[in-house]
């Protein structure tokens, strides 16, 4: 009985102080801020050839987000904006605003190994999962939490479970498993080469890596980021979209 009691104790006193949601918010909005301004490369890694794009990024919390491409040439003023639930794309080549429907948020954004949810989150990591504990690790010297995420019935999500690790420090997300509905792992991201940006310690490496396909990743590699400066909300446009470039 005493065995069973102290065995009780030792797991209580194990427990976080934290709710795995809370921890997941936290890391979310140290990432987002209220707003965040962002320019990065993005790599692309076949077995090939590769291929780098430089972006331009405004975010607004959860609700709005709007992605130019500043190069190469040919995808030069390619836009996406968010608005709520809704995601537009802009192509200057042919001069039209094309709404993507849920089902394209599982496509391929712009030919990486991002999903369309990945880059603009029309999804909340927050609001649309269920969150628990599911062990500790520890990454890089840096103690984390692992936490399994499983979406809420009602919510429409691209995935059928997440796995996050995240530093109990810091609260950066710095590993990511992505499964299917049938918990077959599809992609693995992993977050380095951690510095201080905008005021605030970030992760500026970010590598997605498809499980089936040998040799073949995308990398985001932040250049700059500016935190909570204001955006007007009017600039969260398809007008605005549209005049980027």
């Amino acid at each position: 009985m005493f065995t069973i009691f102290i065995m009780l104790l030792t797991q209580w006193l194990q427990q976080p102080d934290i709710t795995a949601k809370e921890v997941v918010k936290r890391a979310n909005d140290n990432m987002r801020g209220e707003t965040s301004q962002s320019e990065l490369i993005i790599r692309t890694v076949r077995p090939t050839w590769q291929r780098e794009m430089t972006v331009k990024t405004w975010m607004e919390g959860e609700k709005y987000a709007m992605i130019l491409i500043k190069s190469p040439a040919k995808e030069k003023g390619v836009a996406f904006l968010k608005r709520d639930k809704e995601v537009w794309n802009w192509v200057p080549a042919l001069e039209r605003s094309i709404k993507l429907p849920p089902s394209m948020m599982t496509q391929s954004w712009m030919g990486t190994d991002f999903t369309n949810d990945d880059l603009v989150k029309e999804s909340s990591i927050v609001e649309d999962y269920v969150h628990s504990f599911s062990g500790d690790t520890t990454i890089n010297g840096r103690q984390c939490y692992i936490i399994d995420m499983i979406p809420k019935p009602e919510a429409a999500i691209v995935w059928g479970k997440l796995t996050l690790y995240i530093d109990k420090k810091d609260f950066l997300e710095l590993h990511t498993k992505f499964y299917d509905e049938d918990e077959e792992l599809i992609n693995t991201m992993n977050a380095s080469n951690i510095k201080m940006m905008g005021g605030r310690l970030i992760p500026t490496y970010i590598e997605m890596i498809p499980a089936d396909k040998p040799n073949q990743k995308t990398v985001l590699i932040y250049s700059n980021v500016i935190y909570n400066k204001p955006i007007p909300d009017t600039f969260f446009t398809l007008q605005q979209m549209k005049k980027l470039n």
